[in-house]
């Protein structure tokens, strides 16, 4: 187990991820970070998530890969 910090920004909000969460491998880590992506742009909110991105870091702050959120979103039509 390591512990992966999805970490949330676009061009003026950062929202940081202070606590980590444990997964096994790469493959877990990427598809908790897609649902993370989810759950943000399907909550009630009034923000316009195209321009944001999930960035997973390893314990040493490294980054492993990057989600942008227009990624999850799909094409409009």
């Amino acid at each position: 187990m390591t512990e992966v910090y999805f970490h949330c920004s676009d061009a003026s909000h950062d929202l940081i991820d202070s606590r980590g969460t444990a997964v096994s491998d790469l493959s877990e880590a990427c598809a908790h970070g897609r649902r993370l992506v989810h759950a943000m742009m399907t909550a009630p909110n009034a923000e316009d998530w195209r321009g944001w991105e999930l960035r997973a870091t390893d314990e040493l702050g490294v980054d492993l890969f990057v989600i942008p959120f227009a990624s999850v979103i799909g094409r409009l039509h």
